[in-house]
């Protein structure tokens, strides 16, 4: 009786432990409350973080400033490490532009970025990528809530998932892992520093190009050394597409080279060096939505994509692509000497 009694009594004392311990345990709902109080309902923010991609040869290191007042007003800068290369993108009340301090090119466009594609760097789109997918895993150890989600970006494609990594001391992001179909970690975003409650002025949303005295070697002058023209090829293998030809043409001032590929994805790219700094202080219209292709910001639509890469202006067009699989070639290109 004494040994009933006494393995009654163990069982009453574990199951009143694993009770504590349930109760201790916070739910995925409990934490993305929290997340909404905290992230969405900020007046806005600013935020330091730094960019890592490992989807080339090499990997590219970027720095990422952002601004955000609500409810529309962004601008975020994207600073190659160690280059004089950087692009800014910002939305205020006229529309979104992107800057390009060393092509000395503004581009304009009637679109509203970013609220259909979901930016890593950006803390109102990760919420909205946790609550968006039903089917969100939340793990935690003991400094972090992770939350694997679906991705909403412009490479779901080649990078369907992200792994959010949530302090539980501050309940800010910490870092971001965006990874390919085999969990590598291609693209990662480490925050450095968040600032919540700020405001700026719409003065300060401006989408005017960094003065000289400001930006230091950026634009200090309007002969800029691009690299020796290099053809460009998409890195990626699509079974039953292959390149059909490849013509270079040249003229005085002028040399382009026109890739056709085809089979079951049709497409044209067009490759034109940059050879001179633009003067042009008008922002120049771009038909379509930016888009983020990680190293650059390009201009899509339902036919074509073109961006600036390597002192390199391109071109894509094609009758049969979605714009994810146009941005998936494009985020691909490579300099080679392949022919």
């Amino acid at each position: 009786m004494k040994v009933l009694r006494s393995r009654v009594f163990a069982g009453i004392v574990l199951l009143l432990v694993l009770l504590l311990a349930a109760c201790g345990e916070e739910s995925k709902e409990d934490v993305l409350k929290k997340l909404s109080t905290k992230w969405v309902d900020t007046k806005g923010y600013e935020l330091d973080a730094k960019m890592e991609i490992s989807t080339g040869s090499e990997p590219r290191l970027y720095e990422v400033s952002v601004w955000h007042t609500k409810p529309e007003f962004y601008r975020v800068k994207v600073s190659q490490t160690g280059e004089d290369v950087s692009q800014t993108i910002v939305r205020n009340k006229e529309g979104v532009f992107v800057i390009t301090p060393t092509l000395g090119k503004t581009y304009k466009f009637q679109s509203d970025w970013p609220e259909k594609n979901s930016q890593a760097y950006l803390i109102g789109s990760l919420a909205q990528d946790i609550k968006a997918d039903k089917d969100s895993v939340m793990t935690e150890n003991e400094k972090s809530y992770v939350f694997e989600t679906k991705t909403r970006n412009s490479h779901q494609k080649m990078l369907p998932t992200q792994k959010i990594h949530i302090s539980k001391k501050t309940l800010l992001p910490t870092k971001v892992s965006i990874l390919n179909d085999q969990k590598e970690e291609q693209i990662s975003i480490t925050f450095d520093k968040i600032t919540l409650g700020t405001s700026r002025s719409a003065s300060d949303y401006k989408a005017d190009m960094p003065s000289e005295e400001s930006n230091g070697k950026e634009t200090a002058s309007a002969d800029v050394e691009y690299p020796v023209f290099q053809t460009h090829y998409p890195a990626l293998q699509w079974e039953g597409v292959d390149k059909l030809d490849e013509k270079v043409i040249k003229d005085e001032t002028l040399e382009r080279v026109i890739l056709t590929y085809g089979g079951k994805k049709e497409f044209t790219i067009i490759q034109t060096p940059i050879t001179k700094k633009a003067s042009d202080l008008v922002p120049v219209f771009a038909a379509g939505d930016p888009a983020d292709l990680g190293f650059a910001i390009g201009a899509i639509t339902d036919q074509s994509i073109s961006w600036e890469q390597n002192g390199v202006q391109f071109f894509l067009a094609s009758d049969s692509m979605s714009r994810e699989e146009m941005i998936t070639v494009a985020s691909s290109m490579q300099a080679s000497d392949m022919k």
